[in-house]
């Protein structure tokens, strides 16, 4: 049985570890090397801030961290809409795909944000999520370029919106 629980700053290296093992797997389909040998490194960390937002969830199965996801007012690259909530560093253990993890943790994420009165919600899809967040009611705005790290080197990307 899964449960699904709010992060913590205790979190952090259980976090690392899912997205270190998940992401390279997961991403590998849809980015050529030369993307994921810069990228990789920065978004397979954890960031402090969302972990104890209060707003992003640890899926567990037996006390093992299974996917994570959540959401902020804030967007990734700054800037608040009154009612528009953001998509915030979802990953499913990549030995564990297709098995209703992550559309348990993201049905979990979006009642969240829609009762703390967000409207909207908004993704910034990697290109290998665009049918998994299509699938949840997202769609399509435009492809976009996020940038990423603290040189904001540009990682290809799917801006989607959902409209509650």
């Amino acid at each position: 049985m899964m449960q699904i629980r709010v992060s913590t700053a205790s979190d952090i290296a259980d976090v690392d570890a899912l997205l270190s093992r998940s992401y390279p797997i997961l991403l590998k389909a849809d980015y050529a090397p030369s993307v994921l040998v810069t990228a990789l490194p920065l978004i397979s960390k954890a960031c402090p801030e969302l972990l104890t937002s209060g707003t992003y969830f640890l899926a567990e199965r037996a006390q093992k961290l299974v996917g994570a996801g959540g959401w902020t007012h804030n967007r990734p690259t700054g800037g608040v809409e009154p009612g528009l909530g953001h998509i915030r560093h979802v990953v499913t253990d990549r030995r564990l795909v297709r098995q209703g993890i992550a559309k348990s943790l993201m049905t979990h994420v979006l009642k969240n944000a829609q009762g703390a009165g967000m409207r909207r919600m908004e993704c910034f899809s990697t290109l290998t999520a665009v049918p998994f967040y299509a699938s949840l009611g997202f769609t399509v705005t435009k492809d976009i370029s996020v940038p990423i790290g603290p040189a904001g080197i540009g990682f290809p990307g799917v801006l989607m919106h959902l409209t509650f």
